[in-house]
């Protein structure tokens, strides 16, 4: 493998694990009552922090880990619990509640544009403190997406330091694709409508309680092999297999 199928290889894996497309509905029913000014500089630090999160993984690798004695099963299950908490708040409807806010925008014909954008970047800076946990982490960026950039960066070491920067090259390509799928939510937020959004929400929410169970499942069944099955752990591994 070359280094141009290993960029290809790296950046179509971390795009499909991240699922920037399937993470839309939830990001725009979190962004539903922002400006568009407010929504485009989220989209920015959310971009940003992916590219700078995933990059820290990709040079230190399993050192982190190994240095707090956590191992990735541990960093799975912990990932599953924030995942399952995720899920019951957009059940319950509480996720659309925690993202309420008015926009106190000046909206005068006249109003300097300058203070518009000071405004949603303030804004913004509020609502990517509510999103990091469990927007960014670890719904967008899950256990998956980390133990995947730590084994890509130990393939990326066989090519030296230009490996790495191709590496690197992948997880900023990441990053720009993050931002470009979020960027034009707001169509999706004003087709859905308050109530279309409210069924999506709580739908992915129950979706997202049952992948949660059976991440911490399947982490569970290394750790305990001999209490949980097989079966249970990875209930459709004959169906995949046929």
């Amino acid at each position: 493998m070359n280094l141009v199928e290993f960029y290809v290889n790296f950046f179509i894996t971390l795009f499909a694990l991240l699922d920037p497309i399937g993470n839309v509905p939830i990001f725009a029913a979190a962004t539903r009552s922002h400006s568009k000014s407010t929504r485009k500089w989220l989209t920015f630090y959310i971009a940003i922090f992916s590219a700078l999160f995933l990059s820290f993984f990709f040079f230190t690798g399993l050192k982190l880990l190994q240095f707090f004695g956590i191992s990735m099963d541990a960093f799975r299950i912990a990932g599953g619990i924030l995942l399952f908490l995720l899920g019951l708040d957009m059940t319950r409807g509480d996720f659309l509640a925690m993202f309420e806010e008015v926009e106190h925008v000046n909206e005068k014909p006249d109003a300097d544009k300058q203070v518009k954008i000071l405004t949603g970047r303030a804004s913004a800076n509020i609502s990517f403190e509510k999103l990091v946990v469990p927007f960014a982490i670890p719904l967008l960026i899950g256990p998956g997406a980390i133990s995947t950039v730590i084994i890509q960066a130990g393939e990326a070491q066989k090519y030296g330091w230009a490996g790495m920067l191709v590496g690197l090259g992948a997880i900023l390509s990441t990053a720009v694709a993050i931002f470009l799928t979020f960027f034009f939510t707001g169509t999706i937020s004003k087709l859905l409508g308050r109530v279309g959004m409210v069924v999506v929400i709580r739908v992915l929410g129950l979706i997202l309680c049952a992948l949660a169970i059976q991440i911490i499942i399947s982490s569970l069944s290394v750790i305990t092999q001999d209490i949980i099955t097989p079966s249970a752990a990875h209930p459709y591994a004959t169906v995949h297999g046929a």
